[in-house]
């Protein structure tokens, strides 16, 4: 690399990094994950474990490294959640609908950088955001139970991923990731909840909390043939400091670490121009307790904020994404894709998950990259997640008045990015 570029790179990854620190979060597809890291990922179903396209795919496969070259991406996406809930049959007063859209849209930011330092080694950095459990309710759903104001929560999460990657075999490489995670929450008119805390004076309205904390990725891409390529990932638990100002709320006086996933993927390249991949990734939310845990514990003398505090109740999922490229002519990359998966939500856990109403069970991606005589790529992409609803089914304790909480989302993404290869 030119001493010139070494110069500038510290401010290359400095400028995104503040970019992420003041973006605001959203509801993701994959639960709370996003559906993919990067425009061309996205634009692909989120399929990116056995087909690197730029330089943030070493965020979903760290061994992707060694295919990607000396190259830069950048973008932002522009995301648009519609959440919401009903309640009926309550004795409490909560009937009604209840639009959970005060906050939209959002900007996302994303950042990656790929540079090869011998024959067979190459390192990079990604720098992404998770955005999900975020709602905010004009009209507060516990009004009649005392909640004054709006209601609400925000949960912000950017992940730095210092990246290196060795091929190890012709055609066969590993990577590891360090991951540093910033993460920042706040919650607001839920104090009607806070009577059931160890520590309600932390439990809502208390600003923004933010916590730091770290994890490991590792992950291999192989080529089978000339046609046929394949990969895996482990992403380990990221193990995260508390929010101190919502130790009342969340399980193990404030816990949230991330949850961990792993996944495998594939890739055939069909002719010249087609190739199609797919991936399949779990991910494993029952085992963070904030997240995982059921609001069943507070009814056995576990309050919030407590070692084993009730939760939000997700359970955890497998996602499918399949996707297509096709390079039309030396200029123009086009893409199509689709992902499935579960619904972490169970229908008896709805209540909670008013506030994060993270529902939605598949979406549908189109993209497209053009390549201009400078080497740069400009990249865009759509998406869109039908509309998915959990009814409730026991999901509102007699203690509240009874009744069922039935939630629901949908959402719309658009992005651009720029790359460009060295």
């Amino acid at each position: 690399m030119p001493l010139s570029t070494n110069r500038r790179l510290p401010h290359l990854v400095a400028l995104p990094l503040a970019a992420f620190m003041f973006a605001p979060a959203a509801q993701a597809t994959d639960g709370y994950f996003l559906p993919g890291v990067g425009a061309s990922a996205k634009g692909t179903g989120g399929v990116a474990i056995a087909l690197p396209q730029d330089a943030l795919s070493i965020a979903a496969n760290p061994a992707a490294a060694t295919e990607l070259g000396h190259r830069i991406d950048g973008g932002f996406d522009i995301f648009i959640p519609r959440r919401g809930a009903s309640i009926s049959g309550n004795a409490a007063g909560l009937d009604g609908d209840y639009d959970g859209n005060g906050a939209n849209p959002f900007v996302m930011p994303e950042f990656g950088y790929v540079r090869p330092l011998s024959d067979n080694v190459s390192a990079g950095i990604a720098i992404y955001a998770h955005g999900g459990m975020n709602t905010s309710y004009d009209q507060n759903p516990f009004a009649s139970l005392g909640g004054t104001g709006k209601a609400g929560v925000d949960l912000k999460q950017v992940f730095i991923t210092p990246t290196i990657a060795t091929r190890i075999a012709p055609g066969h490489s590993i990577g590891i990731s360090a991951i540093g995670l910033v993460q920042g929450f706040r919650a607001h008119g839920i104090t009607p909840f806070a009577a059931a805390s160890a520590q309600p004076g932390n439990f809502s309205d208390r600003g923004t909390s933010v916590a730091f904390g770290g994890g490991v990725q590792i992950g291999y891409l192989g080529r089978i043939t000339d046609r046929v390529s394949i990969g895996a990932f482990y992403k380990s638990k990221i193990w995260s400091g508390k929010f101190d100002k919502y130790s009342g709320l969340f399980a193990e006086q404030g816990g949230f670490d991330v949850p961990a996933s792993f996944g495998g993927g594939i890739a055939v390249k069909a002719n010249d121009k087609l190739t199609i991949a797919a991936d399949v990734k779990h991910i494993q939310y029952s085992d963070v307790q904030s997240v995982g845990n059921a609001l069943a514990p507070l009814f056995q003398g576990f309050p919030f904020g407590a070692d084993d505090a009730p939760g939000f109740g997700w359970q955890d999922i497998t996602v499918g994404k399949f996707g297509a490229v096709y390079q039309a002519n030396d200029r123009l990359t086009l893409r199509a894709g689709y992902s499935i998966g579960g619904n972490p939500v169970p229908q008896s856990e709805t209540l909670l998950n008013i506030l994060a109403p993270g529902v939605v069970k598949e979406h549908f991606t189109a993209g497209a990259t053009i390549k201009t005589r400078s080497n740069l790529e400009l990249t865009a992409y759509a998406m869109h997640a039908p509309r998915n609803t959990v009814r409730g089914e026991g999901s509102i304790p007699a203690n509240f008045g009874g009744g069922e909480a039935d939630i629901h989302l949908s959402e719309t993404s658009f992005g651009i990015a720029a790359g460009f290869s060295f």
